[in-house]
C-alpha cells in the first residue's frame, strides 16, 4: 500500500515527460506552425485562383479602342425573356420591363453608341405595320440590335425580310415559327454582318418542349466614323 504514492508519482512524470515531448514534436521547436498546419483547411492552405476579369457586358477581353462592346441573349422558350447590353447598360431585358414575345429591336446611335429606341412587336399577333413604320426610316449608320422570344417570325411579310436582309441579315430569309434568333446589323452596310445566329425550331434538336435553345452573342462592333 505504501508504494501507491511513488508510483502515481512516476506515472504523472511519464505522461509528463511523453506529453512534453510530442508537443515539441508538434511544435518544431519555434512558434506553432504544425499545430496551425492541424487547425488549417487545405482549402484555405491552397492559394486561391484569380477570378477571370470581365469587361464591358461581361466580355472575357476588352474590345479595341473605337469599338462597341455588345452581349445579347434571345428568349428562353416562353419563360425567359432576351437580354440586349451595350457598353455595360441594359438596353433591353425583363427587369427593365421592355421586352415581349416577337422581335425585340434596340435601335443605337453608330457614332456614340447611345440608345435611340428599344421596342417589342409580337410576331404572333400583332401588326406586322407597327414593325415596318419602326425599321423603314431608319437613318444611315444606325445600329440594329435583334433578339427573339418565343415566336419571332409568324406575321413577318416578304417586305420585312428585305428591310432586314438589307441591314445585313442573311438568315432571315429562313426564319420560320419559334426559331430562335440574334442578330446586330447597320442601315447602309454593304455586306451580310458578321454578328447573327440562328436556330431552328425542330422537335429533334430542340432543348425545350416546343422550342429551340436559347442564342447567345458577343463581340465588339467598330464605331461609325464621325461625319466631316
Amino acid at each position: 500500500m505504501r508504494l501507491a504514492g511513488p508510483l502515481r508519482i512516476v506515472a504523472l512524470v511519464i505522461t509528463v515527460t511523453v506529453t512534453w515531448i510530442v508537443v515539441s514534436i508538434l511544435l518544431g521547436g519555434l512558434g506553432f506552425p504544425r499545430i496551425q498546419q492541424l487547425f488549417t483547411s487545405q482549402e484555405n492552405s491552397v492559394t486561391a485562383e484569380p477570378r477571370a476579369r470581365k469587361y464591358k457586358c461581361g466580355l472575357p477581353q476588352p474590345c479595341p479602342e473605337e469599338h462597341l462592346a455588345f452581349r445579347m441573349v434571345s428568349g428562353a422558350a416562353n419563360v425567359i425573356g432576351p437580354k440586349i447590353c451595350l457598353e455595360d447598360r441594359m438596353l433591353m431585358s425583363s427587369v427593365k420591363d421592355n421586352v415581349g414575345r416577337g422581335l425585340n429591336i434596340a435601335l443605337v446611335n453608330g457614332v456614340n453608341g447611345d440608345l435611340i429606341e428599344a421596342r417589342a412587336f409580337d410576331m404572333w399577333a400583332g401588326d406586322v405595320n407597327d414593325l415596318l413604320k419602326f425599321i423603314r426610316p431608319l437613318h444611315e449608320g444606325t445600329l440594329v440590335f435583334v433578339a427573339s422570344y418565343d415566336d419571332p417570325a409568324t406575321k413577318m411579310n416578304e417586305e420585312t425580310r428585305k428591310l432586314f436582309s438589307d441591314l445585313g441579315s442573311k438568315n432571315v430569309k429562313d426564319l420560320a415559327f419559334r426559331d430562335s434568333w440574334v442578330f446586330v446589323g447597320a442601315k447602309g452596310v454593304q455586306n451580310k454582318s458578321p454578328f447573327e445566329q440562328h436556330m431552328k425550331n425542330s422537335k429533334h434538336t430542340n432543348k425545350y418542349e416546343g422550342w429551340p435553345e436559347a442564342l447567345e452573342m458577343e463581340g465588339c462592333i467598330p464605331r461609325r466614323p464621325t461625319a466631316s
